[in-house]
Formats: structure tokens, C-alpha cells, sequence
């Protein structure tokens, strides 16, 4: 590789739908708590969950995480996302509250404006579901902040309290991420202080390919961010290593990339909008490594959050975690939240020696 600076990724995780075979939802919930554990005896610092409407994954991210904060003591848990179209902002905030407590603090709260399959889930929504999208984001950031709601105390078994979304966590709302694609929500999230999740698809805007309107994106939320703290920002990225693949994975792996590549060569139409979409990161650790030198959103600022392919094995998902681990991220600059390599991880090199 030629030597360059190189950039720090100074946090990094993953993000995973927690897909499940035909009439089995248990196993894929059991792989995924399994998965969150291993990344973090890996030394990940974020293990995030999808919230999938209509399809064979996790539907309601909070009670996953609520299991895995007993699965696991370090690891940040967050939801990517949870599409605030379907939601109840103050039962949300409630929800969210309670799943933070068990965990000692540990949760991201990843937002998005969405309602995905809403032709088919009307009928079963909210009937105010016509409210604004980002309406519904200020009522939840109102439930978390946890003002009284009446000056009057209620009478509770527990005596007279004066009433407010419970469990009340103070500095909740710090920990929203927006899940954002385009100007608009981008430009939101900064005007509102909240955290910027971004997904390896983005408007297009004027560009022509995914970096530069990413890139340009990123720029936005730092010249626009108004919060009292530090603004932040998470990345996904498709990444699959082959390092200690077996042939059989590495054939899989370059098959799934292939299939999916023809999407990458310009900007298509989804929804009425120009979007442009990042080419998956699959090959050796070292031609990834070059990948993300030259990815203008990874800067040093930025948090990788690693997006595992749908439909993949576990010994696959747990060989591309500990190859990331072990032989991509450190070359950026990151370094794991526990340190040495674990038992578990060391089993998988010695299970998927390159053939």
C-alpha cells in the first residue's frame, strides 16, 4: 500500500437486521444477541440494531436491545432506526427510558422520520398518522426532556407525584441520532443539535456519484450545527473482508458484491428521488484499508458504523467482525475497547484459515 496520513476512525460498530429463517423468529433474535456479545469481547464500541417492518428481521428494536443490555456490560446499544412514523412520541420516550435504565446508560437513540410500507400498514397505524414527520421528532425530544407536564401533583399509590414521562433520564435527549439522506433532514438535525446518523445511500443532489454528495452532506451538518454539544456524526458502510475467509465464504462474498454492484455506477430513482449508493467494501483487509483512505467522509470526526449484509451465516458474520477488528481498523487509527484478542475471536482464526 502507498503510505499516506492516515485517518482516525475514533469509534466504530455495527449495525444488523437480525434476519430470520421462515417460522424461527427465536433463532434469529438468539444470533443477533450472540453477535452484540462477540462484538463486544471484540472491543467494538457500538453495536446497533435495524427495525424492519413486514420482513423476516427485528421489528421492534427496543425489547431486542432491552435483551441484549442483559447479555452485555460495555458495548453503547442503538436502534438504526426506529422510523417515528409508526410511533407514539411519549410512549417512544417511555420505552426508550425504561431500555436505557437497564442498561446502565448505555443507549443511542436513533430516530428517522420514515414510515416505511405505509400503503400497506394505514390501516393498522395511528389515526393522526398525516401528522408532520418532523412534528413527531419535537414531541419525542419534549417527552424525553421530561418537563412537568401539569403544576398539580397526580395521586399514585406511591404518593403525589408531579407528572412527567418516566423513567425520567437526564441528558436522554443528548443521545438522539437522526437517521438522515437528505438536505433536509441533515440541515434538521443540525438546526436541532441532535446526532447524525447517515446510511450508504444519499440524495444525490448535483453529484454524480455517493462520496462527494455525502461528503457534501457532512460539511452541511458541521456549518449548520447549533447544539450545546459536540456535533457527531455515524457512517455505514458495507464492509467485507476475506482475510480469514475459507474459499467457500470468499466465493459467496464476491458473488453477493457482484450482484449488487451494477446499482453503484450512477445515481437511480427511489421514491420520486435522485439517490446515490456506495459501493460495498469487499476484498482483502488491505484493499479495504485503501477504500477508506479515500473515502472523503472518513476524516477523522466521523464514526464507522458497519453494515452487515442481510441473509449471511454466523461464522460469516463473526469471521468479517474479527477481520475488521483485527486488520482493517487499526490501520485507521482506531483502537477496540478492550484490549488483547479474545478466546472466542482467536477460534475463528483457527477455524477459517484461508484455503
Amino acid at each position: 500500500m502507498t503510505a499516506r496520513p492516515t485517518p482516525l476512525i475514533p469509534r466504530a460498530g455495527l449495525v444488523f437486521a437480525g434476519n430470520h429463517p421462515e417460522g424461527d423468529p427465536r433463532a434469529g433474535l438468539e444470533q443477533a444477541l450472540r453477535l452484540f456479545s462477540f462484538a463486544e469481547e471484540l472491543g467494538y464500541d457500538v453495536a446497533g440494531i435495524r427495525q424492519r417492518h413486514l420482513e423476516r428481521g427485528v421489528s421492534s428494536a427496543l425489547p431486542f436491545l432491552a435483551a441484549a443490555s442483559q447479555r452485555t456490560d460495555r458495548i453503547r446499544l442503538e436502534t438504526d432506526v426506529v422510523p417515528l412514523g409508526y410511533e407514539t412520541p411519549f410512549r417512544l420516550a417511555e420505552d426508550f427510558g425504561t431500555v436505557d435504565a437497564l442498561s446502565g446508560g448505555r443507549v443511542n437513540i436513533g430516530i428517522s422520520t420514515s414510515a416505511p410500507h405505509g400503503d400497506l400498514l394505514a390501516s393498522l397505524g395511528r389515526q393522526d398518522a398525516a401528522v408532520e414527520p418532523y412534528a413527531l421528532i419535537e414531541r419525542f425530544l419534549e417527552a424525553l426532556e421530561g418537563g412537568l407536564l401539569a403544576d398539580e401533583p397526580l395521586y399514585t399509590p406511591y404518593g403525589p407525584q408531579l407528572p412527567r414521562i418516566e423513567p425520567h433520564i437526564p441528558g436522554l435527549r443528548d443521545r438522539v441520532w437522526l437517521g438522515g439522506g437528505s438536505e433536509r433532514s441533515v440541515r434538521w438535525a443540525a438546526k436541532h443539535g441532535l446526532k447524525l446518523l447517515l446510511g450508504n445511500l444519499s440524495d444525490a443532489g448535483g453529484h454524480d456519484s455517493f462520496e462527494p454528495a455525502q461528503r457534501a452532506h457532512l460539511d452541511l451538518y458541521y456549518a449548520e450545527f447549533a447544539g450545546s454539544g459536540e456535533p457527531a456524526v455515524g457512517v455505514e458502510r458495507v464492509v467485507v473482508p476475506t482475510t480469514t475467509a475459507t474459499a467457500e465464504q470468499r466465493a459467496h462474498y464476491l458473488a453477493y458484491a457482484e450482484a449488487r454492484e451494477a446499482r453503484t455506477s450512477a445515481p437511480g430513482e427511489l421514491g420520486g428521488r435522485r439517490i446515490a449508493f456506495q459501493r460495498d467494501l469487499v476484498g482483502t483487509s488491505e484493499e479495504i484499508v485503501e477504500r477508506f483512505l479515500d473515502d472523503p467522509s472518513i476524516d477523522g470526526r466521523t464514526e464507522l458504523r458497519v453494515a452487515l449484509p442481510y441473509g449471511f451465516a454466523e461464522d460469516e458474520y463473526r469471521q468479517i467482525l474479527f477481520d475488521i477488528r483485527d486488520t482493517v481498523l487499526p490501520a485507521l487509527g482506531w483502537q477496540p475497547g478492550s484490549t488483547g484478542t479474545p478466546a472466542a475471536a482467536r477460534s475463528i482464526v483457527t477455524a477459517n484459515e484461508p484455503a
